[in-house]
């Protein structure tokens, strides 16, 4: 029997996953894993056949992978099945754990710090909430939730949560304000922004494998990388490539999948943007690759969500030493990441011609992207590392587990 402290986690959402939560969790319980006994309850991987169901062990970390649903989230009752399913064999799991010291969560679904909250109840162990979102005000600011009597309803057992857990971990100092209109008391709330790994991801040549296996030698190449999602506002990505036609070298990868990933291809289409392309989630293994093969980053955030997401992928980009356009709303925690560092400009959210605007800026050489790719660098190997956040997460952990 191991003496060390045990922590449980509960996340829909774990690697090999490619959702960004899935990646950030895992390597953050593999660093928790060097002092404690860590294990982690999670769902079916969406997207990956050969991932073993069940309990194993993962890189020094025990994950039971539990056997909910992995419907396609384009679809809302689908996605509200994906977590139903989750949350009933996850409680099962959970509760029948050996007692932890500590039970963690992040919100993936978004009610899952209810049961979370249950479960410390249950154990009589203090709770730690890693908030990435704010729900469900970021599903009726997309117009995806409009329901009354479902939103107050979600509004209740997410708030009872955010209020019992002894920490709310949010990812911006806005997220850090919006949570303290839901009530949540500002002496549990903690700071402390998503990362990156330096030591992996890396800047690389403009010209490598990857950019030339994807034919990108001679092509001014603009890029999302990552979700495609109704928060990410791509509309206005591919709209914005109706007014640069005239760029013959002008290249638009959208690069990974999600809820509406085969709406924004239609769009495409019927727009008859040429310029713009879809790719697959690529490997982690080829990251630093793919990243540094774009001349320009597109990190864009749809209208009214400042504080109630912050795309984390903005830290591997400024990893890579990629300059960044970001498309969001002025008060927005991205926009003010990539303002303070210098790594690239900010357009308003939702207005495709600005944005277009920009990108023929950095088309025609008028931004010095090569200064903003070494301002982005700089910034993430001393503020947006993982070894930065890692240390304040331990520091979390070990405050909660004395104050019992």
């Amino acid at each position: 029997m191991s003496d060390r402290p045990r922590l449980l986690v509960l996340n829909q959402y774990y690697a090999p996953g490619y959702e960004a939560t899935a990646q950030l969790l895992a390597a953050l319980c593999e660093d928790f894993a060097t002092t404690y006994d860590v294990t982690v309850v999670t769902g079916r991987v969406t997207v990956l056949d050969d991932v073993p169901m069940g309990r194993h062990v993962r890189n020094g970390v025990e994950v039971v992978r539990v056997h909910s649903t992995s419907y396609d989230r384009s679809q809302i009752w689908l996605r509200g099945l994906n977590y139903v399913t989750y949350l009933v064999q996850s409680a099962r799991a959970a509760f029948a754990a050996k007692r932890p010291d500590v039970v963690l969560c992040m919100t993936d679904p978004p009610i899952v710090p209810g049961l979370a909250a249950l479960v410390a109840r249950r154990f009589r162990a203090p709770l730690v909430v890693i908030s990435q979102d704010v729900f469900p005000e970021i599903a009726v600011q997309l117009g995806r939730l409009d329901n009354r009597t479902v939103v107050r309803t979600l509004s209740t057992v997410i708030n009872f949560a955010l209020r019992r857990a002894d920490r709310v971990v949010v990812i911006g100092e806005r997220m850090r304000e919006r949570m303290i209109e839901k009530g949540v008391d500002p002496d549990r709330l903690e700071v402390i922004s998503n990362w990156t790994d330096t030591s992996a991801l890396k800047p690389k040549p403009r010209d490598n494998s990857w950019s030339r296996a994807h034919e990108l030698g001679n092509k001014f190449v603009v890029m999302h990388s990552g979700n495609v999602g109704h928060a990410q506002n791509l509309d206005a990505l591919i709209r914005a490539a109706t007014f640069l036609r005239d760029l013959d070298r002008l290249e638009i990868l959208i690069v990974g999948s999600g809820a509406r990933l085969a709406e924004l291809t239609e769009l495409a289409q019927v727009l008859e943007v040429e310029q713009v392309h879809f790719l697959p989630y690529q490997d982690r293994s080829v990251l630093s690759e793919s990243l540094s093969s774009a001349d320009v980053h597109v990190v864009g955030l749809a209208r009214g969500l400042a504080g109630f997401v912050v795309p984390s992928r903005l830290f591997n980009i400024l990893a890579a030493g990629c300059p960044v356009i970001v498309a969001a709303d002025d008060d927005s925690e991205t926009a003010a990441v990539v303002r303070r560092t210098g790594a690239g400009i900010v357009v308003p959210a939702a207005r495709p011609e600005l944005l277009a605007n920009a990108i023929r800026s950095a088309y025609d050489g008028k931004l010095d992207l090569a200064d903003m790719g070494e301002r982005a660098r700089a910034f993430a190997e001393e503020e947006a590392d993982r070894s930065v956040a890692f240390r304040r997460y331990r520091d979390v952990l070990e405050r909660v587990r004395e104050a019992e």
